[in-house]
């Protein structure tokens, strides 16, 4: 019978974000108590926000803690990749596909 806790050790595999990298916000984010200068229960990132991967880091030996610059907020906070999408890659991804429907090599 399971705790209901993560067992999966993304650290195995490569991030799923790269520095640089254009991100929105999958959900909203509030401060839990480590964000200084914020109070506990304050909104940091809205679902939706637009914000670039500075750093990666590690949690627990287990999870990649992804740094995001959310520029509008003037603020970086430490995310899950659970928690994030990749503008990028979509991006790429339209614009391989529209090559490809009008023949073009990417």
């Amino acid at each position: 019978m399971g705790l209901g806790r993560e067992q999966e050790v993304e650290i195995g595999s490569p991030p799923r974000f790269l520095p640089g990298e254009r991100v929105r916000a999958t959900r909203h984010i509030k401060n839990d108590g480590t964000y200084p200068g914020k109070d506990v229960g304050e909104n940091l990132v809205r679902k939706g926000d637009e914000g670039y991967v500075r750093d990666i880091g590690t949690f627990l030996q287990q999870f990649y803690i992804y740094a995001v610059e959310w520029a509008d907020r003037g603020i970086i906070v430490g995310m899950r990749a659970r928690e994030l999408t990749s503008l990028d890659k979509a991006a790429a991804s339209i614009e391989t596909t529209s090559s490809a429907k009008k023949g073009i090599a990417p």
